[in-house]
């Protein structure tokens, strides 16, 4: 299946449970002091969820574009450098408000794994929330149960409430929830180990595809918890993980959602995409960086095109921030000394077109602010290296006269955190 026909069957199995399909909200917040980003499918749904408005359908289902780079959930420095974590990314949902619960939920996200996707059951495993006596939370075993009539208890297991009790933010709703994990592994590999110990264990082939979270509670502002007026269903499932686990594949980076781009970017750079290197081997810091690059641009095009322009505060520096990590990559491992970025917005409006509109409608101006960024930047690179350049000669005038020394190690260190300084903040 390819990912458009993985997302369609996604939607269309939830419509037929009578849910009715809705947009992604922006990725960009501007109406919540406590989020500058969309980091969950929820978030446009908080008000629903406490209960402070009347929602217009009590079932739905969508598709929401994700932003994790700031705050509580924060993946930016593990994006590129391993295969499954993303700045921008789409998270699959089927929500209930104050209507279905666990029995539902837990039934209809096996049956669309099982039935619909054809995944193999041996490789998947569930994790229910243990308890947290401290917070005087009891063990879901009501969702145990209802596990329990499709998977065998062994591949049940519990989860404490790092991993199996999902928070928006420090505050907000809140409840415990249940994951499925899929094992990637080969054969030979799984009968070696279980994929039980690897779960939650940052182990790249056992990951998370989906989250059911069950909202029962709202944490307030002195860290207390309050019942919220009717319990829901969040579920959440990473398309791009799910892509990759349908696909065959061990990368997300190497399924057709990122594909045309790191493509696209090893043909201009002239250089081999090797997805499978490792950190000592040749090919390892271009793969790196053809994968951020790639990642970096979806979350930099989406956030523009809701509205948010790269600046030096607040969400505007967190893009700026993203659009800089991608182009000092570019830069460093894939020579690319004037501004390319920009040119992946094209490609990539393409590919969102009638899923994401917003971006295909305003790929032009997208394309101009990142063009501006990446010249910007370039130019302050320049600047920097330059600098780099006059401390390094410096050394080499000390080498010569050991009088000179003392003077000269004030001056590179105070010189070295000068250029650092002015690399990062300059305009």
């Amino acid at each position: 299946m390819t990912a458009s026909e993985i997302r369609q069957a996604f939607l269309d199995f939830f419509a037929s449970k009578g849910h009715v399909i809705v947009p992604s909200a922006p990725i960009v917040i501007k109406n919540d002091p406590t989020l500058m980003f969309t980091n969950a499918g929820m978030n446009q749904f908080k008000s629903l969820f406490l209960g402070e408005e009347t929602p217009k359908y009590p079932r739905v289902a969508d598709t929401q574009r994700c932003l994790r780079v700031s705050g509580k959930h924060n993946d930016l420095e593990e994006v590129g450098i391993d295969t499954y974590h993303h700045t921008m990314f789409e998270m699959l949902g089927n929500w209930s408000f104050g209507d279905y619960f666990k029995k539902e939920a837990i039934a209809w996200s096996w049956e669309l794994l099982t039935e619909v996707y054809k995944i193999d059951k041996d490789r998947l495993y569930v994790t229910v929330f243990e308890g947290d006596e401290k917070e005087g939370l009891p063990k879901d075993q009501e969702a145990y149960d209802y596990w329990k009539q499709y998977i065998h208890e062994d591949r049940i297991l519990l989860g404490n409430k790092k991993d199996n009790f999902w928070e928006m933010g420090e505050t907000g709703p809140c409840g415990p929830c249940s994951e499925i994990h899929y094992d990637s592994r080969e054969e030979s590999e799984r009968l070696k180990v279980k994929g039980a110990s690897l779960v939650n264990a940052d182990d790249p082939n056992v990951i998370e595809i989906w989250n059911n979270v069950f909202m029962q509670f709202n944490r307030l502002r002195d860290g207390s918890l309050q019942p919220l007026p009717a319990k829901h269903v969040d579920t959440g499932m990473g398309f791009e993980r799910l892509v990759r686990v349908l696909q065959g594949k061990t990368s997300n980076y190497d399924t057709d959602v990122f594909q045309p781009l790191i493509q696209f970017i090893a043909d201009k750079s002239k250089k081999e995409y090797k997805g499978d290197a490792k950190p000592s081997e040749e090919g390892w810091n271009d793969a790196v960086a053809m994968r951020v690059m790639a990642d970096h641009i979806r979350a930099i095009s989406f956030a523009i095109s809701d509205g948010q322009l790269p600046s030096n505060n607040k969400a505007g520096y967190v893009i700026r921030r993203i659009l800089r990590r991608a182009v000092r990559y570019s830069y460093q491992y894939l020579g690319f000394k004037e501004p390319f970025l920009n040119q992946l917005v094209p490609l990539l409006a393409e590919q969102f077109k009638g899923v994401f509109e917003e971006l295909y409608n305003q790929k032009d101006f997208v394309q101009k602010v990142v063009l501006e960024e990446e010249a910007a930047f370039l130019r302050t690179l320049e600047k920097g290296l330059n600098l780099i350049n006059e401390q390094i000669s410096a050394i080499e005038v000390a080498k010569k006269d050991p009088k000179n020394r003392s003077e000269f190690t004030f001056n590179f260190w105070f010189g070295g955190v000068y250029i650092i300084r002015y690399i990062w903040l300059s305009n």
